[in-house]
């Protein structure tokens, strides 16, 4: 259980069960702690042979949700399934489409929990009357003062804190995560003792309708190949070709096919002129970046700077740094340049005890040696 609050016994938790692992002893140690549970699966990506546009996964199958419904049915909870294809495609996979042709590299899980899962799970929590809601995501809660915080997990190689940062106040209240302090092991030792076939299931693929984490692919079948284009030095200089932009992203070498000296790379995306912008490994460092969407998490919203460590993509180890909120956006600076600030990703800020203070989304960043850097023209 987590230590932002301890439901009292009997009290009624829905619980997102998609038929992993995670979420089915999710459901059966609160069930054996004596809370009544409800499980609800959520249903998000079409099969293949039912929609051409879908991309099949195992998680979003509907083997996965007739797995969800037989551990409902061996433990006696009640079992929802909702049908959120629809929703998934107009809200999560459109704006990770729209993002790259943007320029920008998106995270669509912080999307899809923000905007589609735990607000389906609220709205049904309330229908039926739940009083907590569960996932078995690798999280803890705290409180900071009268605020709700996502904390880090105890086993950090699992931690999913960077993807539930997003998350509203209102969201956390209800929120139970208790898997927060358990390793990946001790989650599937407990599988194996209650009996469940999903005990040694393999883990499931980090974006859900992405098969083989092949983004170019998918991005070409949905839109179409995007023209090629020059790849250009900071200094303007044309020095090689790209195939299509959608191939790329902030601080990466391989696949750039530019040959002799120094190794390159990616500095900046300009879409607007369909060029691709390389420069050395120390042009990749970022001083400062501006980033907006802003969701306070355990610290309320405050006009004054303030001291943090700040997670910038989902495997980066936060950095120092102080943030000055304006309005809606905040303007970040490191302590220290950090490499490969990335516009799309979102900013993660951190106090000493891991637990989530603020996030925000990237929108521009001050190479600590070119200046400015947006998406758009190419005069950094």
């Amino acid at each position: 259980m987590n230590d932002a609050h301890v439901p009292s016994l009997k009290s009624k938790v829905l619980v997102a069960m998609s038929g992993g692992v995670d979420s089915c002893v999710t459901a059966a140690l609160l069930a054996e702690q004596g809370y009544d549970i409800v499980g609800i699966t959520m249903r998000v990506v079409a099969d293949h042979d039912h929609n051409p546009k879908a991309v099949f996964q195992p998680c979003c199958s509907v083997q996965m949700a007739l797995d969800a419904r037989e551990v409902c049915e061996k433990f006696g909870y009640p079992h929802y399934t909702v049908n959120l294809i629809d929703n998934f495609e107009n809200q999560v996979v459109e704006d990770f489409i729209g993002e790259y042709q943007a320029g920008r590299t998106p995270n669509p899980c912080v999307r899809c929990n923000q905007r589609l899962k735990f607000g389906t799970l609220y709205k049904k929590a309330i229908e039926l009357e739940a009083d907590y809601i569960a996932t078995g995501h690798y999280v803890r809660l705290d409180r900071i003062g009268d605020r709700y915080a996502v904390q880090k997990a105890v086993y950090l190689p699992k931690d999913q804190s960077y993807v539930m940062a997003g998350l509203s106040q209102k969201q956390l209240a209800m929120g139970i995560f208790p898997l927060g302090g358990l390793t990946k092991e001790q989650t599937r030792a407990k599988a194996r003792e209650l009996g469940l076939t999903s005990a040694d299931t393999p883990e499931s693929q980090d974006i859900c309708f992405i098969p083989d984490n092949d983004y170019k692919g998918f991005l070409t079948r949905r839109v179409g190949a995007m023209p090629g284009g020059v790849i250009k030095n900071t200094r303007g200089e044309v020095v090689g070709e790209h195939n299509g932009l959608f191939g790329y992203t902030v601080g990466q070498r391989r696949g750039l096919n530019i040959g002799g000296g120094a190794p390159l790379f990616v500095v900046r995306i300009d879409t607007e002129n369909n060029t691709l912008v390389v420069g050395h490994e120390e042009e990749t460092y970022c001083s400062r970046f501006t980033a907006n969407e802003t969701v306070w998490g355990g610290k309320a919203k405050t006009d004054e700077p303030f001291k943090g460590l700040v997670q910038i993509r989902y495997h980066h180890e936060p950095a120092g740094c102080t943030v000055y909120p304006n309005g809606n956006q905040l303007e970040i600076v490191f302590d220290t340049p950090e490499r490969a600030v990335t516009p799309g990703q979102w900013a993660v800020v951190f106090d000493e005890d891991d637990r989530v203070l603020v996030t925000s989304n990237i929108l521009s960043y001050e190479s600590a040696s070119v200046g400015e850097v947006t998406t758009g023209a190419t005069n950094c």
